[in-house]
């Protein structure tokens, strides 16, 4: 915007010079050509008197000498042809002089000055001198520098001036645009001051007033999450009494297991809801440890179903820029979705795999880790990952959890058909450092 606003500052500047200086230069050239023509003109007139009256010796020393000092040729036409001071050819405007018409010509030396002078016993005598171009032009050039200068000074001083205009316009609009990027990058805290003219300064108020909305709206959100995930405590709680009170303690210890990871999701969501800003500095888990608790977590109802569970685990630790409840969440998600969407029976494979700054090679080495889950069922159709979308009876978000929770930490999540012909869903998850602990 700067540098269209100093383009446009300069067209302006150069079209109003070009209006003004243009005629201005032309008119400080016909000055100085009308000045030199008056100055000859003058200097031929005062020979007038003398040859008008004297005799050719007297006219021919008073022509001499007005030629050395105005230097320029100067001749006098006689009637009777004799021609005296600079030797001249009569040319067609001496001859128009010589019938009584003073005047002044172009010629091919300059500009040539007539003066018929009439009152002589033998006829009318003709006064010439030439005005050369340089005596024309004398000085003009000089003027034209300074005019040109003097544009050129009006021109920078007009772009200075328009450069600062410019920046009171774009420093505002410059300061909107970092502040909303600040805003989509969750930074609700970020505030314009309000600057510029009066138009930017209510788009800045505006603009803060949306934050203040955004933030008031996700804090009602959040603690209406809160709220809710904690009423979820008092069943649990009931449930886990039931459980205890059983008489057999495998089932027991089973069921207890299981209210166990329900109260821990519920407490991750609760403190996911609450978290007012994202968490400083780099943010992961220990991949293996996690993978293998919930594998081992949800083979338990594998065992029930009749399902054979392979287990294709690296060894740790394999860190990754998830958070461990995240990344929990996502492995849920997925043996869940093959609980549900699979008759029982149907085998599936988790596998978990590592290569390059994830296998803790040197840093600054790529690398990820691969987390896959493929069952033999009957697979699913490619726009599964929607978020609320499902053609099989369910929510439609366990997917699209696992989908985020990759996302986090700069990887991706992939569908595709697994080798058995049923549903393959990989995570490709982005390494850290250092592990920060399951």
């Amino acid at each position: 915007m700067r540098a269209r606003l100093a383009l446009l500052a300069a067209a302006v500047s150069v079209l109003t010079l070009v209006a003004f200086l243009v005629p201005l230069a032309l008119l400080v050239r016909t000055v100085a050509e009308d000045r030199a023509t008056v100055r000859a003109t003058a200097d031929a007139q005062s020979l007038v008197p003398v040859v008008g009256t004297a005799d050719p010796a007297t006219i021919r020393l008073t022509v001499e000498q007005l030629a050395v000092d105005s230097d320029r040729p100067v001749s006098v036409f006689l009637p009777d042809g004799t021609v005296l001071g600079t030797p001249a050819p009569r040319t067609p405007a001496v001859e128009l002089a010589a019938r009584g018409q003073s005047l002044t010509a172009e010629s091919a030396d300059g500009r040539e000055v007539v003066i018929a002078v009439q009152g002589r016993p033998d006829g009318t005598g003709v006064i010439r001198t030439v005005v050369p171009g340089a005596e024309l032009t004398a000085g003009v050039g000089r003027a034209w520098l300074v005019l040109a200068l003097l544009g050129v000074l009006l021109v920078v001083i007009g772009l200075v001036v328009a450069d600062r205009l410019a920046r009171t316009l774009v420093r505002p609009i410059s300061e909107l645009s970092a502040v909303s990027h600040r805003l989509a990058n969750a930074e609700l805290d970020a505030r314009v001051t309000p600057a510029g003219p009066t138009e930017l300064r209510e788009v800045a108020g505006a603009l803060n007033h949306l934050a203040g909305r955004i933030q008031e709206l996700l804090s009602q959100e959040r603690e209406q999450v809160a709220d809710l995930s904690h009423r979820l405590r008092t069943p649990l709680t009931a449930l886990r009494l039931e459980a205890e009170s059983l008489g057999d303690p495998q089932d027991a210890a089973r069921i207890t297991a299981a209210v166990d990871g329900l109260e821990r999701a519920v407490t991750g969501l609760i403190r996911q809801a609450r978290r007012q800003r994202p968490v400083a500095g780099p943010v992961g888990c220990d991949a293996a440890a996690v993978v293998a608790d919930r594998v081992e977590f949800w083979s338990v109802l594998a065992e029930d179903t009749g399902r054979a569970v392979h287990r294709e685990l690296a060894s740790g630790p394999l860190p990754v820029a998830v958070p461990a409840d995240d990344l929990a969440a996502a492995v849920d998600a997925l043996l869940g979705n093959v609980f549900a969407h699979t008759p029982d029976g149907t085998p599936f494979t988790v596998r978990l795999t590592g290569t390059g700054a994830a296998r803790g090679a040197p840093a600054g080495s790529r690398g990820e880790v691969l987390l896959s889950v493929a069952d033999e069922g009957p697979g699913m159709p490619p726009d599964t990952v929607r978020r609320g979308a499902s053609t099989a009876g369910s929510t439609g978000l366990g997917l699209d959890i696992a989908r985020r929770a990759a996302e986090v930490g700069g990887g991706r999540l992939e569908l595709r058909t697994g080798p058995a012909g049923g549903a393959e869903v990989v995570l490709r998850l982005a390494p850290v450092a250092a592990p920060s602990g399951p």
